[in-house]
């Protein structure tokens, strides 16, 4: 239930894009037994210019490892303007600047330019103004500016890893379309059912290799979903109902299973074909859920034209109140009857900050007139949920929502 998404999973993407706090990197380089990194000054350093129009200079030759996509690192840098006007520096601060690579976390023009070096390598990089703040200001940097950094790879660890896939492996095509190549096959594992949950690692790419995202920047722990609730793209679906449980498969999503002629919000390109690196972790039958019953009850109107129906009452638990974390098991579903998101269903309860607008409004609203242990049912209008024109295709325009929820928890 989240507000961007109908399900509190927020499919790959998807929340994608809400960038998550990663782990400092450890010390690759430092390891007993591994030779010190050291770094040799260039003679001849020359001026490389790749196709993209970023410019680099390797001015010292390190002897680590290479950075790679999806890879932690550390970088020391000194950004300048044309004029040598010096806009920021993580030398002077006496701190590297870690990151994730290729996760579009920093402007393109490191993305691309970090990738090239090693370890203990120094060098200069040329961004034009479309590899780095483009027509915007950013702080002390006039729109349109071609930057110049002096940056050191300091340290590279292991982060995000794609699967090795071996070469002349057979590559299998679905009947939708949909590429795949099983990197590990498990043929007495479990099929998932639908509407079952499964349990999946995953990494999300486009064909360059950027990464989109990956289940491992939610704490290391599998991303849980139902099996059917297509989780903002056709081919999410698809790709799983092909797997057995213990599986490692990499599947090509072709963009009209994907995001479509449009693609996402500026992260996915328009027709963008999408490349998935799953492992189902689990897979589990169907959980049944039953509605409240409500015949006899009273349903309540709000101002706001939220309605409600006091199911039952909990035992004079804490009061949900604005400010405090909730936990709360709902099922939503359409006037029709149809389930369109359930954390009973996948055994796991939403948690969020009540009243910050981290949900529809009809659900701030709502939870915020019940206890710990309190069972409601809202009927939300389409003003107080996702508004005229829905959450195609789960959510359709203008549509009324009911949702059986229990309080959980409050904190």
């Amino acid at each position: 239930m989240n507000k961007p998404t109908i399900s509190a999973l927020a499919l790959l993407l998807f929340s994608a894009f809400v960038i998550a706090q990663t782990p400092a990197p450890t010390a690759a380089n430092s390891k007993p037994g591994t030779p010190a990194v050291t770094s040799k000054k260039v003679d001849h350093p020359q001026m490389i210019t790749t196709a993209s129009g970023l410019q680099y200079m390797i001015t010292s030759a390190g002897n680590g490892i290479q950075a790679h996509k999806g890879d932690n690192v550390k970088v020391h840098y000194t950004g300048k303007l044309t004029d040598s006007t010096i806009f920021d520096s993580s030398v002077k601060k006496g701190v590297p600047f870690d990151f994730q690579l290729g996760r579009g976390r920093v402007i393109k023009g490191w993305d691309e330019g970090i990738s090239y070096l090693h370890v203990g390598d120094k060098a200069t990089f040329i961004v034009p103004a479309a590899l780095g703040y483009g027509e915007q200001k950013a702080g002390s940097i006039p729109p349109n500016s071609t930057l110049i950094f002096d940056v050191e790879l300091v340290d590279v660890s292991e982060g995000i890893k794609s699967f090795e896939i071996k070469k002349h492996a057979d590559t299998l095509k679905a009947a939708n379309g949909i590429q795949y190549l099983k990197v590990l096959s498990n043929p007495k594992g479990v099929k998932p059912i639908d509407s079952g949950k499964v349990s999946i690692n995953y990494i999300a790419y486009l064909k360059d290799g950027s990464i989109l995202d990956a289940s491992a920047d939610r704490g290391n722990k599998p991303f849980s979903c139902l099996l059917g609730e297509n989780q903002g793209m056709k081919g999410w679906d698809e790709c799983i109902r092909l797997m057995r449980v213990g599986e490692k498969t990499r599947f090509i999503v072709p963009y009209k299973l994907a995001y479509g002629d449009e693609g996402y919000k500026g992260v996915i390109p328009p027709k963008a074909d999408l490349i998935f690196d799953l492992e189902l972790t689990d897979a589990k039958a169907p959980v049944r859920v039953q509605f409240y019953d409500v015949k006899g009850k009273d349903t309540v109107k709000t101002a706001s034209g939220l309605k409600y129906i006091v199911v039952s009452k909990g035992a004079g638990g804490a009061k949900a109140e604005s400010g405090k974390t909730v936990k709360v098991h709902y099922t939503g579903f359409l006037d029709n009857g149809k389930i369109f998101d359930s954390s009973v269903q996948r055994g796991d309860p939403i948690e969020f900050p009540l009243g910050a607008g981290r949900v529809i409004k009809g659900w701030d609203e709502g939870i915020a007139l019940m206890s710990v242990g309190d069972k409601f049912r809202l009927i939300i209008p389409y003003d107080l949920a996702y508004g005229e024109s829905g959450h195609p295709p789960v959510i359709p325009p203008m549509a009324r929502l009911i949702f059986d929820v229990e309080l959980v928890e409050v904190k």
